[in-house]
């Protein structure tokens, strides 16, 4: 411990109920670390005695446990213009096999995280997207460890995962893992900074890997309009670069004599050193042995320079009195006004910007949104400065107001940006409020003090940011405090709010491409430049206050005082305390409580779904409810906004045939919040000018579904899955024709008998959680809707050896990338041997993940998005494989698929006894791992309740099964539900072929591909197919 500073413990500033301990250190290398110990990590017992605290290393070849990510997928449309397929992802864990209600015993994982204070500002103009590249290439192997995947077997044979991002002006590395196997995991991730490789052979495959992942985000209208915003920077701008790399830009500086591994080595060399490094490690071990460690694996980075690099600020960024007209991919209306303010990284105590950004980006009563949407100009609105990368760098805080317009808004831009600087003008002349500063600070206190746990890798990457960022003191409270009310400062902020310091961008599918159109290079976006009328800008300047309705918020009534804790005042655990009770079960309403005496904060999750009479009954009437339970969010949306600011959410959506509504937050308030929805929920009627406004964001918002390949893929296996899915393009036919008369007429039935199940579980008494089903019973006075009247959904039941294949192109002309998703269908659950069943698939899809990633991706580099996992429709169990390539062709795709699926029998069989008991055990711990807050537990609660299985404790039941399966079962579970000469096997190949596939220049040889493999039928007609078709009976 003498090669570095250690400094006090205590230096944190933590919240009170936060349990670990943090200590700030400096190597004499000039790296800083933040180290964590996580007393839950090894809740009952340290696994270890350190005699020596280097020396802990296990044997690789014996005793490993080895664990892959796993996702276990919820499949359930939703009819929210598109589907909604709910995810429960399960992550690693450890609990002694005995213990299945002890939630003492439960433990979490260990993580780590890197930042480096460099980024995308660093790539030279003759290799752009370089730094990212440097990114991608130090997880190939290092000196020390030269196999490329170790890092990544090694974390995937031990339950953990890793990932990087590349910013503007840092790179973060992080990686989770189990608790017992931190010490190598860091062993290998701290040779990426010392002695990486980066072999010449790795660097032209991974190449491809940069471009695939830009080939994702080529359609992405956010990210075209990021770009445009560099490429029209000052040329001598930091933000003149293109950020992401692809290809291009790669390839074509070694086709120019560029040698890219010696950029990337000079890159490195460079800003790779300690000073620039800021190291987060959270473990179970003592403070002491995670610094032992540190400084062991970390003293051999390089010391550098003692100074971060200085970037030259060029004023302005951009031209005065500009509008960028960019050509959207989707159909949407988008107008974003920018303002170039002073970095304030060091005015983070006084948060003056976002004192501005709650003003500016409210949504109550006399606001510019509540302005805006009484005139039918916008959908949305928000206001402030982005939360990283060129948005809020140190060379400038990017401060944007984003307004989501409908069509007539968009014929308003200039009357808009004129009533946006009225309200600026308003600032200007009421003096800022020291009251308002207070409200924000209470909630950022009380967010402080009552912060949820997040999981561990995104927690250690967090922490790492902000030592870039904060004094070590305030790594954790710098975000949340406002401690300084200046008021200076807000007056000195709103003098760059002025039209010579604006920029105007506008996002839609509707240009005038009559006027000269240009085109930014690496996106290919098409955009026009027009000037802005010099008196419009001295307009702005000094505008006449016409819009008497804007004037400051009211104060918040939804800010909580009370944060007692009821677990505190009951005496004893009961033996159900651990899971939900039905506490109502009455024809109107079933009601499921959970009182928290786990993580004992003062926040509740109260989640409801409300089943309304003839709400799904066809096409029309889902439309109908779709857009009634719109109109009605619209209505409550100045209630809701402010509940939210106060950290109490809502949300209201459309599922089947029911509205669910959740409330979630700072539970002080939820009866308050809850009765005001419910009282305009039961009477709401909507009016003419919003019915028109709702239903044309209804058909924008269909007309954009499905312009995501993968969405679209998903969406067309559940639209073949489920008996009952009204088509987007069958509801958009019928939304034209929907009038307000309708509407009104269809709404008193839909309200006229209900069903409500919900879930309570948080910090509610019990008599609360009565006094919650009080509001539902005074608010909802109607008759109840009975069991045989609510929709109940069927899954298709595939005939054993079906081989189906559907084929359609992708619904974007200019989208690229192709997607194949195949899917096996297994069996419905049933019974208790649905615990053995789900262990089977969740097994198989441990031990499959990594090769299936590793031969697909990283060897054959067929695309960016390889991934496999289980999927549950309406509880019938399937598998997928789903590959997303801008290179090959669905038939390409599937093909290779197949061939991975061809020889798994050899690679199970290869599994030793002691290989197959790792995955077993490491899966075991994934399925008993500890919810890091409360809301992971509702979640977990509220999937068992959707899915009427009520079966709380379902994945301790799945582990119990698992300790008895053999690999032998594995291998008879893949034979029979996936080898290809088994007569029970039943799949489905959904191909989306995307613009550069040719799918209509391969229909011959896609007939040819048919006509060879018999058993491989083709959906040419989905209604037919389906009305032939069996069905599961429904399970819920």
């Amino acid at each position: 411990m003498d090669s570095c500073t250690c400094t006090s413990n205590d230096i944190v500033i933590k919240s009170p109920n936060d349990r670990r301990l943090y200590r700030f250190i400096r190597l004499d290398n000039g790296l800083s670390a933040l180290l964590v110990h996580d007393p839950d990590i090894y809740p009952d017992s340290f696994p270890f005695k350190f005699s020596n605290c280097s020396d802990l290393e296990e044997d690789e070849e014996g005793e490993d446990v080895e664990e892959e990510d796993s996702d276990f997928d919820e499949d359930e449309y939703s009819n929210d213009s598109g589907f909604d397929e709910g995810e429960e992802d399960a992550e690693p864990g450890l609990l002694k096999c005995g213990d299945s209600h002890g939630s003492s015993s439960q433990s979490k994982k260990a993580a780590a995280a890197m930042c480096i204070g460099i980024g995308s500002f660093c790539d030279p103009y003759e290799a752009q997207g370089l730094a990212h590249f440097l990114e991608h290439m130090l997880f190939m192997g290092s000196t020390e460890y030269p196999d490329e995947n170790e890092y990544d077997s090694y974390l995937s044979k031990h339950g953990g995962s890793s990932n990087a991002y590349t910013e503007a002006e840092h790179t973060c590395y992080h990686f989770e893992v189990k608790q017992e196997f931190l010490k190598g995991a860091l062993q290998r991730f701290s040779q990426f900074f010392i002695a990486p490789l980066v072999k010449a052979e790795a660097m032209e495959r991974e190449v491809l890997a940069v471009d695939s992942e830009f080939n994702q985000v080529l359609q992405n209208d956010d990210c075209r309009l990021q770009q445009l915003q560099c490429y029209s920077s000052a040329p001598a701008h930091p933000f003149n670069r293109f950020f992401w790399g692809n290809k291009k830009s790669l390839v074509d500086a070694m086709e120019k004599g560029i040698d890219l591994r010696a950029h990337i080595m000079q890159l490195f060399e460079s800003y790779y050193y300690g000073a620039l490094m800021r190291l987060v490690v959270i473990g179970g071990e003592s403070l002491d042995v995670l610094q032992s460690w540190v400084v062991e694996l970390f003293q051999g980075v390089k010391e550098g320079a003692q100074a971060l690099p200085v970037w030259r600020m060029v004023l302005p960024i951009w031209k005065a009195g500009k509008v960028y007209r960019l050509e959207a991919v989707k159909d949407v209306h988008v107008l974003d006004l920018s303002w170039t303010l002073p970095c304030l990284r060091q005015e983070y105590l006084k948060k003056s910007e976002e004192y501005l950004a709650h003003l500016l980006g409210h949504e109550g009563r006399g606001s510019l949104y509540s302005l805006f949407k009484a005139k039918g100009w916008a959908t949305s609105l928000s206001a402030g400065v982005g939360d990283e990368g060129m948005y809020r760098s140190s060379l400038a805080y990017i401060f944007t107001m984003s307004i989501r317009l409908t069509d007539s808004g968009l014929e308003k831009i200039f009357e808009i940006i004129g009533c946006v600087y009225q309200y600026i003008k308003l600032l200007r002349k009421v003096p800022p409020q020291e009251w308002i500063f207070k409200e924000l600070q209470d909630i950022g206190n009380m967010e402080f003090t009552f912060a949820e746990e997040q999981p561990q890798d995104d927690y250690a990457a967090e922490l790492a940011e902000h030592l870039l960022v904060y004094p070590a003191e305030h790594v954790i409270y710098g975000d949340h405090v406002y401690k300084i009310w200046d008021e200076d400062m807000i007056k000195h902020l709103l003098s760059f709010f002025v039209p010579d310091n604006m920029r105007i961008d506008i996002l839609s599918k509707s240009i005038d491409k009559s006027k000269e159109s240009l085109f930014e290079p690496w996106f290919g976006s098409c955009y026009i430049e027009e000037d802005v009328s010099p008196v419009l800008l001295e307009l702005w300047k000094d505008p006449l206050i016409t819009e008497e309705e804007l004037h400051l918020p009211l104060r918040n009534e939804f800010i909580p005082h009370d944060f007692s804790i009821r677990s505190d005042n009951t005496f004893g655990v009961p033996c159900d305390a651990f899971y939900p009770k039905c506490i109502i079960n009455e024809s109107f309403l079933k009601l499921w409580y959970k009182l928290d005496n786990k993580f004992k904060l003062p926040r509740a999750n109260a989640y409801f779904r409300i089943n309304l009479k003839g709400s799904y009954v066809d096409a029309k009437s889902c439309l109908m409810t779709e857009l009634f339970i719109l109109l009605l969010k619209d209505e409550l949306n100045e209630i809701i906004y402010q509940a939210s600011v106060a950290k109490l959410e809502t949300s209201v959506s459309f599922s089947s045939d029911k509205l669910e509504l959740k409330i979630y937050g700072f539970n002080h308030k939820l009866p308050i919040l809850l009765t005001k929805i419910l009282a305009v929920a039961k009477s709401f009627l909507p009016s003419g000018d919003r019915f028109k406004v709702i239903k044309e964001d209804l058909d924008r918002s269909l007309r954009n579904t499905n312009m995501k390949p993968l969405s679209h893929s998903s969406y067309l296996r559940l639209q073949l899955l489920c008996k009952t899915f009204y088509d987007v393009d069958e509801k958009l036919y019928l939304l034209a024709g929907l009038s307000l008369d309708d509407l009104k007429e269809f709404v008193p039935q839909l309200r006229s008998q209900i069903y409500v199940e919900g879930l309570c579980h948080g910090n509610l008494a019990e008599e609360e959680v009565f006094g919650i089903a009080d509001i539902f019973r005074k608010n909802l006075s109607v008759q109840p809707l009975p069991m045989e009247m609510r929709h109940k959904e069927h899954v298709i039941c595939l005939p054993s050896g079906a081989n189906f294949v559907r084929d359609v192109c992708v619904k974007n002309k200019s989208e690229t990338n192709s997607v194949v998703e195949l899917y096996f269908q297994i069996v419905p659950e049933f019974g208790k041997e649905s615990f053995k069943m789900k262990a089977l698939i969740d097994l198989f899809d441990e031990i499959v993940e990594e090769p299936a990633f590793n031969q697909l991706r990283t060897k054959e580099q067929l695309g960016y998005v390889v991934e496999c996992s289980p999927r549950v429709t309406y509880r019938v169990y399937g598998f997928c494989f789903c590959i997303q390539s801008s290179k090959y062709s669905p038939v390409y795709l599937l093909g290779r698929i197949d061939n991975f699926i061809n020889g798994l029998e050899e690679l199970l069989n290869g599994l030793d006894d002691d290989t197959f008991c790792s995955y077993k055990s490491g899966l075991i711990s994934k399925l008993l791992e500890k919810d890091p807050s409360l809301s992971y537990e509702t979640d977990r609660f509220w999937n068992q309740i959707v899915d009427k299985r009520y079966i709380f404790d379902f994945s301790e039941r799945e582990a119990e099964e698992l300790r008895c399966i053999g690999k032998d079962d594995v291998l008879t579970w893949y034979i029979k539900y996936l080898k290809q000469s088994s007569p029970d096997r039943r799949r489905l190949a959904i191909r989306v072929w995307g613009c550069n596939a040719h799918y209509q220049d391969t229909e011959e040889e896609r007939q040819h591909l048919l006509s060879r493999n018999t058993n491989q039928t083709s959906i040419d007609d989905l209604t037919v197919f389906k009305t032939l078709a069996s069905y599961h009976p429904s399970f819920c």
